[in-house]
């Protein structure tokens, strides 16, 4: 988990992550017990969402390697139309339709299979909105970029959000794509991206 400061003071118990804002603010989620899971941290979630604050509403969300599902489940509590979460992990998938269930979040849908081998199935809409944030070892970030375009899983004014290891180089991205936002917290790097065509943010 990326270490917090002051925004993460709220997080009253270890275990459990806190939603920012919307809906479910406040509402608590279970983090399942597996090694190497890092959920996204509420000072990044803030950050993010502000970033978003005037593109949330009523998109298709696809929150991919989503662990906890906090991008996901932030975005549907500030509403989202939809949110597929994607883990390849069976307990951290089971605890994620916990949090679900918790919530009755009837928006979401979990999935319990390989980021990559869903991407390459086509039986889904394109997506407005997509989460980003591989295992940092797993060094699939390139990859499940190509595939989301090769794939044409994205809308036409589609954003990226995409979390890496601040060694990592932006390089990574797909050619046509262009970084809206990007900070560093620790030693994340986190990034929002689009399609060159389809650029609305300030840099």
């Amino acid at each position: 988990m990326v270490a917090g400061k002051a925004a993460d003071k709220k997080k009253s118990q270890p275990g459990l992550l806190r939603i920012v804002a919307g809906n479910w603010r406040s509402r608590l989620l279970e983090i399942a017990d597996v090694p190497g899971l890092r959920p996204t941290s509420a000072r990044i979630r803030e950050t993010l969402f502000n970033w978003l604050a005037s593109d949330i509403h009523g998109t298709r969300c696809l929150d991919l390697c989503a662990g906890t599902g906090a991008l996901g489940l932030e975005a549907l509590s500030r509403g989202a139309m939809r949110s597929v979460f994607v883990e390849q992990s069976s307990l951290a998938a089971r605890v994620l339709r916990g949090n679900v269930d918790a919530l009755g979040a009837s928006a979401a849908e979990v999935l319990n299979v390989d980021a990559r081998q869903f991407l390459k199935l086509r039986d889904q809409e394109p997506f407005d909105l997509v989460f980003l944030d591989p295992p940092f070892s797993a060094d699939m970030h390139g990859e499940l970029c190509r595939l989301l375009v090769e794939g044409d899983w994205l809308s036409e004014k589609a954003k990226i959000y995409i979390e890496m290891d601040k060694s990592q180089s932006e390089s990574l991205l797909p050619a046509d794509w262009v970084i809206l936002k990007h900070k560093t917290a620790g030693n994340v790097r986190y990034i929002l991206a689009t399609v060159k065509e389809n650029r609305s943010l300030d840099s």
